[in-house]
């Protein structure tokens, strides 16, 4: 719990599936938020979406950032405790052109830790992901300590736009000066699933169920990698946030078994609903896709994936345990329906 006088945290990207999640975790644990918003007009939304999730929002504060602007970080960080910084692109679509997403990854995550050291802020947490740890592995175990090589030909753009974002930020706080106290972790989240707050399922992991529920995915790929519900992740980006040993670590966010999206279609098959196939797509079919479909060429370098994680250094770090994932798609099919029926 946050003391008696109020800590205050900066929160990029707030309105996201992720920063909405997180938002509401620190508020309900007694910290003061400061959440940035692209635009003003997202900020009623989130006000919004916090209180019909029974969040207290007295406590809420908003300033409008964009990740590929100077303007307003240092204003923003001012007399904050901390930043999480969530805010970064994510589509499973490569871009038309690698900068789209690699510039506002990179260059956001510099503009955050620089705006925290000068603000002196105590620790910047940021949100990276496991595709900064996993590469272009196809079997095995990954962890904390292994790393993309962002060179490599086969893995997406969005993965080399975490990888590098992790690389630039790690780099900047290795040569931060000696007298320069700010600490920094990395949280690396699997998969992302769980039940959205408010009602926007435009999201991209949202948009996957979205599509199964309604039939819309009639093959699924031949991919499994670890996934983590999104209420265990917010948890975690606190507790790495405020807990002494974790400073310095890269946090893995994720259970440890991989899980296909076939499997997940099973669980919500198996749950009643009609519309989720399991049919694996056969690779070539999505090399031929690639082609023409920029979705498609994002998911290449991931075909035949089936990754386990180890996680045991969060477990044991935090007494960390995960949801399991049929307990996740089922909470995120649940919600999702009843926002589609709306």
């Amino acid at each position: 719990m946050a003391q008696n006088i109020r800590e205050r945290v900066l929160v990029t990207g707030i309105s996201g599936f992720i920063g909405l999640h997180c938002a509401k975790e620190l508020l309900n644990q007694g910290f003061e938020v400061r959440g940035s918003v692209r635009d003003m007009k997202k900020a009623d939304e989130v006000l919004i979406t916090l209180a019909a999730a029974s969040v207290d929002t007295r406590h809420l504060t908003f300033v409008q950032l964009d990740l590929t602007s100077d303007e307003g970080w240092n204003d923003a960080a001012e007399g904050c405790d901390y930043i999480m910084h969530i805010a970064s692109p994510f589509t499973i679509a490569n871009p038309k052109t690698e900068a789209e997403m690699i510039t506002p990854a990179v260059e956001g995550s510099l503009r955050a830790l620089r705006a925290g050291e000068n603000a002196g802020v105590k620790r910047v947490v940021l949100t990276s992901s496991i595709v900064a740890m996993m590469g272009s592995m196809k079997t095995g175990t990954f962890g904390p300590s292994d790393w993309t090589d962002s060179s490599s030909s086969a893995i997406s753009t969005y993965t080399k736009s975490k990888t590098l974002a992790e690389r630039a930020a790690w780099e900047f706080v290795e040569n931060l000066p000696d007298s320069n106290t700010m600490e920094f972790v990395t949280v690396n989240p699997g998969g992302v699933f769980g039940p959205p707050l408010g009602t926007n399922i435009t999201g991209q992991t949202m948009a996957i169920v979205d599509q199964m529920l309604n039939g819309k995915l009639p093959l699924v790929p031949n991919i499994a990698f670890p996934m983590v519900d999104v209420r265990d992740l917010a948890v975690l980006h606190v507790q790495a946030m405020i807990t002494p040993k974790a400073n310095g670590k890269r946090i893995l966010a994720a259970g440890s078994a991989p899980s296909s999206f076939a499997e997940m279609a099973q669980i919500l098959k198996d749950e009643g609903y009609k519309g989720p196939s399991t049919r694996i797509a056969p690779d070539f079919f999505l090399r031929f896709m690639s082609l023409f479909d920029r979705e498609a060429k994002g998911m290449l370098g991931m075909l035949g994936m089936n990754l386990s994680a180890d996680n045991a250094a969060t477990r044991s770090l935090f007494g960390w345990t995960p949801r399991s994932v049929k307990q996740s798609i089922q909470d995120t099919a649940k919600a999702v329906s009843l926002i589609q029926n709306q």
